[in-house]
């Protein structure tokens, strides 16, 4: 299979890239230039950055940089924020109705621009699918290091299919977009959805660099809520983990009754104060951590029978 041919898209999603995106747009327009005069792929090729209904300049930026060269930059606009997840799913839907190849990858910069040859080399030789791999996470802090690898490793033992240090720079056929589009759930994780397609992979390594410029859209609070979103839609495990913690505290109920019923027959005087006020805060935290399990996949289920849409496109240009 050749590539010369093929109208690649870059589907980078935005928000609030205004320190990053000019930056962005030169390095991507310098590869992009390059892989056509090479006859790599089609002139048709361009970038398509999504406005994830950003709060800064980032939207004028990307209607500038249409204006001076339409032929290479495009961008979609959504009507208001609706997180990474559901403007990456936006522009891999727009760009796959004209493209031939999709490959995503974030604006910061981290993502080196320089595997997408690789990628490219890849489908050449029958990958629909494409994953970039980080090589190493040296650059990030122990914090950050042991949490990632624990996430990983949880979804593992979990069941749910991922692909070990990969985010969301990757590269898409055609069909595999076609495919992606037969997911209706609202609730978005797609590290989990594609290699649910199948198809004919292939692993592209590369080495992730610090961020160009601007803030990590990622703190804390947002990649606890990303982990917990891949874990319930993906894996009831934490349903049945809740059956059997109550199952065991059932037990040990028991066996402390049937202490304290033997207690009471030999007569012994048994104070337990302290016993007792500790199983009922034990007992308490187990219902309450069932319940905040329970209420997650209840919250799943409510947002996916709404069916309301995934996002909301304002402006295409």
């Amino acid at each position: 299979m050749t590539t010369n041919n093929k109208i690649l898209y870059i589907v980078v999603p935005c928000y609030d890239e205004k320190d990053v995106l000019s930056e962005t747009a030169n390095r991507l327009e310098k590869k992009l230039t390059t892989l056509i005069n090479k006859k790599v792929i089609s002139p048709s090729s361009r970038v398509l950055f999504v406005d994830d209904g950003s709060k800064d300049t980032t939207w004028s930026i990307i209607e500038s940089l249409s204006k001076e060269n339409s032929n290479l930059f495009g961008g979609v606009k959504l009507s208001r924020n609706r997180g990474h997840q559901n403007a990456l799913l936006a522009g891999l839907v727009t760009a796959g109705e004209k493209a031939d190849i999709v490959i995503s990858m974030d604006a910061d910069l981290q993502d080196d621009i320089d595997a997408v040859d690789k990628m490219l080399a890849a489908y050449a030789k029958g990958a629909e699918i494409v994953y970039g791999v980080r090589s190493a996470r040296e650059n990030d802090t122990f914090f950050k290091k042991a949490t990632a690898q624990g996430f990983y490793s949880l979804m593992s033992r979990l069941g749910v299919d991922s692909v070990y240090n990969h985010a969301d720079y990757r590269l898409m056929s055609k069909r595999a977009i076609a495919e992606l589009g037969q997911f209706r759930e609202v609730n978005l994780f797609l590290r989990g959805i594609i290699p649910l397609l199948g198809f004919n992979t292939a692993v592209v390594e590369y080495e992730r660099a610090e961020r160009f410029a601007g803030e990590s859209k990622y703190p804390l609070k947002k990649m606890l809520n990303f982990a917990i979103d891949g874990i319930t839609s993906f894996s009831v495990k934490p349903l049945r983990i809740v059956t059997s913690l109550g199952f065991i505290v059932s037990v040990a109920s028991l066996l402390i009754m049937l202490y304290a019923l033997i207690s009471k027959l030999l007569g012994h005087a048994v104070e337990g104060w302290t016993f007792t006020i500790l199983s009922v805060w034990f007992i308490g935290g187990v219902q309450m951590l069932s319940l905040g399990v329970v209420g997650e996949y209840i919250g799943k289920i409510y947002n996916e029978v709404k069916g309301r849409p995934r996002f909301i496109i304002e402006k295409k240009i």
